[in-house]
């Protein structure tokens, strides 16, 4: 089979377009024959070391991604080999990612795909899906499960909404009835918002008037926000959040140093809630998978432009400028076409 691997650390150039036996799956794992694999942040993160120190001699990278059961280890239905599938966590801990033809996971990280669903669907959930359901499932007041209802009456902010996750933050919250404002850069990602679902945009960088323009929206607070860039955006976030409010941050984009003033977080009582899929635990990891498929169901996740989320496609052996391009922030999500 075709696959992308790499041996040691370091930028886009350590990826290499090889040959490789397919992997047999062990007990409790199935192999996946991959249609489109997802690349994410951290899948480069990981590539440099930045995110994870390396544990094999030879990895394939990729943790999302979407294809079709192709056979199953000991001790799992056979009925599944044919079941088109999506991906999670791939190469978490594991040497054997989705950036190859096959690939074998723990049968429950092949989760069944909905016939209403494509594969370019299946390949973007993943990483920015569960992370967006993790984020708007944390608050102390706040449901621990999403479907339709779940978030009626709240405000949802989602920071960077023309991002993977916050366009999934978007879609889910938007599906589970809340009230959802995306903060922007300007009018290109204000309509990469809207089409995904937000009912309000707010460019960011008009500093206090942001503020007023969420405000005036909830004058009540936000309930939770999804932040991408912690240390950028907590003055603006503190600003509009609502008494007992949730900030949920899964990323700190720009690197800016997280001062927080401890009085005024205390007066609002506000939850500092930090999130990342690895360490979140299996339970929150199960129940979100549930609900994005779900989410499927109803057809409350499209992907492509018209939906608020550009798809950049690569065939495998341009892995490589694949990453680069998540590297350089591309706007939209990044897929590598697998097979033809």
């Amino acid at each position: 089979m075709k696959a992308i691997i790499y041996r040691d650390h370091g930028g886009p150039d350590v990826l290499q377009f090889v040959e490789r036996d397919r992997p047999t799956p062990e007990p409790g794992e199935v192999r996946v024959r991959v249609a489109v694999s997802g690349v994410n942040p951290t899948d480069w993160q990981a590539r440099t070391g930045v995110a994870h120190r390396k544990l094999f001699p030879e990895i394939t990278p990729h943790l999302d991604g979407a294809g079709v059961v192709d056979a199953v280890g000991e001790g799992v239905d056979p009925g599944r080999v044919g079941q088109r599938v999506w991906l999670f966590m791939a190469a978490a801990g594991r040497p054997t990612g989705t950036a190859a033809e096959f690939t074998v996971v723990p049968a429950d990280q092949a989760v069944p795909l909905p016939d209403e669903a494509g594969f370019d669907v299946g390949a973007s959930l993943g990483v920015p899906a569960l992370t967006a359901h993790r984020a708007l499932t944390v608050a102390e007041d706040g449901p621990r499960r999403l479907r339709p209802g779940a978030l009626d009456g709240r405000v949802v902010l989602a920071a960077g909404g023309a991002g993977a996750v916050g366009h999934a933050v978007i879609q889910l919250a938007r599906w589970a009835g809340a009230t959802v404002i995306a903060t922007v850069s300007g009018p290109e990602k204000a309509a990469l918002a809207t089409a995904a679902g937000a009912h309000h945009t707010v460019n960011y960088r008009e500093g206090d008037q942001a503020a007023a323009a969420i405000r005036a929206i909830a004058p009540d607070g936000v309930d939770v926000v999804a932040e991408v860039a912690l240390g950028a955006n907590l003055a603006l976030d503190l600003a509009v959040l609502r008494t007992r409010g949730t900030i949920a941050t899964y990323a700190n984009e720009g690197g800016h140093p997280v001062e927080l003033n401890v009085g005024q977080h205390m007066v609002l009582n506000t939850r500092l809630q930090f999130l990342v899929l690895y360490t979140a635990g299996p339970q929150a990891r199960a129940t979100a998978v549930e609900d994005v498929t779900a989410a499927i169901r109803d057809g409350a996740l499209p992907v492509g432009e018209a939906h608020g989320l550009p798809l950049l496609r690569f065939p495998l052996r341009r892995t490589a400028d694949a990453h680069r391009a998540v590297e350089a922030g591309a706007i939209g999500k990044v897929l590598v076409d697998v097979m033809p």
